[in-house]
C-alpha cells in the first residue's frame, strides 16, 4: 500500500499496483517464470483486493493477460458458507482473466496480517475433508485455477518443537475424499497451499508435499533471515557505526561504506535470498526449470492504439 499518511479509499492498492509494474519491468533479465501473487485479504481489506482486480482488468484488456498471476482471500474468520460464497463471487471476476486464486478454509493459529488465532480451540485448527470438498464443489463449477489453504494444525509465526502438532497426513485424508466425491482418476485432485511453514521439520514439509501442497508460505522464517544478514553485519562493522568519521582505523576515517543504506539492506537481502533458496530446495523445486535463452520483454509499456499513432504522425507534419 502507499503511505499511510495517504486516506484516499482508492489508494489502498496503490503500492501493490507499482510493484507489479517494477516486475514486470525488470523480470525479462533474469530469464525464469515470475508468479506476481497477493496474499492473505481478509474480509476488512477488500477494497484492497478490489483495487488490484481493477488493475488487473485495465492490464488484461491491453496486453491479454492480468498484471497479478494469482490473488488470495482470507475469509477464514467468517462462517464457511459466507467464506466460499465471497470466493465465489471474486473467482467469477478472476477466471475469464486466468487469474489463479487462493483461499483458506479452517483456521490458522497464531496471528498474521491484523488476523488473531493465538487463543484459538486447538481442535479447530484441523480443517474437516466436508469442508474442503464444500470448497472444491463450489469453485470447480467457476473454473479449475484455484488452490485451497486448509488447516492441518499449521500456526503463524515461529514456535519451539513439540509446542504444536502438525498433521500433514491429514492432507491425504482430503485428497482421497473429494477423489472419491468427484470420481477423479487423479490420485490428487486438489491444488492445496501449507500456511505457517516457518519452523516446519523437513519431514512435515515433504509429507505435505506428497499429500497435494503446491505452495508454502514461510513469511516468518524470511523476516527473521532478513533482519540476521542485518544483524550479522551490525556485529561485524559496530565499531565502523559509531558515528559518521572515526573508526579502528583512525579518528578522521570516514565511515559511509558501512553505513550506507544500499550497503546494510543489500545484506539482509542476500540473507532472505538464501532463507528462499533453503525452501526451494525442501520443497523439492531446485532444478525444475531450465533457465529460458529466449530474450525477454518489458510487459509494462502500453502500447499506443492506431489512432493515436495517425495523430501522432500528423502533429510532425505542421
Amino acid at each position: 500500500m502507499v503511505g499511510k499518511s495517504v486516506k484516499d479509499p482508492t489508494a489502498a492498492a496503490a503500492g501493490s499496483v507499482a510493484l507489479a509494474y517494477h516486475v514486470r519491468a525488470v523480470a525479462k533479465y533474469y530469464g525464469v517464470p515470475v508468479v506476481l501473487h497477493s496474499d492473505h485479504c481478509a474480509k476488512k481489506l477488500l477494497p484492497w483486493f478490489d483495487g488490484m482486480l481493477a488493475a488487473d482488468k485495465e492490464y488484461f484488456e491491453k496486453f491479454g493477460e492480468p498484471l497479478f498471476s494469482s490473488h488470495m482471500l482470507d475469509l477464514s474468520e467468517e462462517p464457511d458458507d459466507e467464506n466460499i460464497a465471497i470466493c465465489v463471487k471474486y473467482f467469477k471476476k478472476m477466471a475469464p482473466m486466468k487469474i489463479w486464486l487462493e483461499m483458506e478454509i479452517g483456521i490458522t493459529g497464531g496471528e498474521e496480517d491484523g488476523v488473531n488465532n493465538e487463543d484459538i480451540d486447538p481442535e479447530k485448527l484441523y480443517t474437516t475433508p466436508e469442508q474442503v470438498y464444500s470448497v472444491y464443489e463450489a469453485l470447480s463449477k467457476v473454473g479449475p485455477m484455484f488452490s485451497i489453504a486448509a488447516a492441518f494444525g499449521n500456526v503463524h509465526g515461529v514456535y519451539k518443537p513439540g509446542n504444536v502438532s502438525l498433521s500433514p497426513e491429514k492432507l491425504l485424508t482430503h485428497q482421497e475424499y473429494t477423489k472419491e466425491k468427484i470420481n477423479s482418476p487423479l490420485a490428487r485432485p486438489i491444488f492445496l497451499v501449507m500456511h505457517g511453514g516457518s519452523g516446519s521439520t523437513e519431514d512435515e514439509i515433504a509429507t505435505a508435499v506428497k499429500n497435494g501442497v503446491v505452495k508454502m508460505n514461510i513469511d516468518t522464517d524470511t523476516q527473521w533471515a532478513y533482519w540476521d544478514g542485518l544483524r550479522k553485519f551490525e556485529a561485524e562493522k559496530r565499531d565502523y557505526l559509531q558515528g559518521q568519521i572515526g573508526n579502528p582505523e583512525g579518528d578522521e576515517k570516514p565511515n559511509k561504506k558501512c553505513y550506507d543504506p544500499r550497503v546494510w539492506i543489500r545484506k539482509a537481502e542476500e540473507s532472505m535470498c538464501a532463507r528462499v533458496g533453503d525452501s526451494m530446495a525442501k520443497l523439492g523445486s531446485v532444478d525444475t526449470y531450465t533457465k529460458s535463452t529466449v530474450p525477454g520483454s518489458q510487459q509494462c509499456i502500453v502500447q499506443r492504439n492506431p489512432i493515436e499513432k495517425v495523430v501522432s504522425s500528423l502533429k510532425t507534419l505542421f
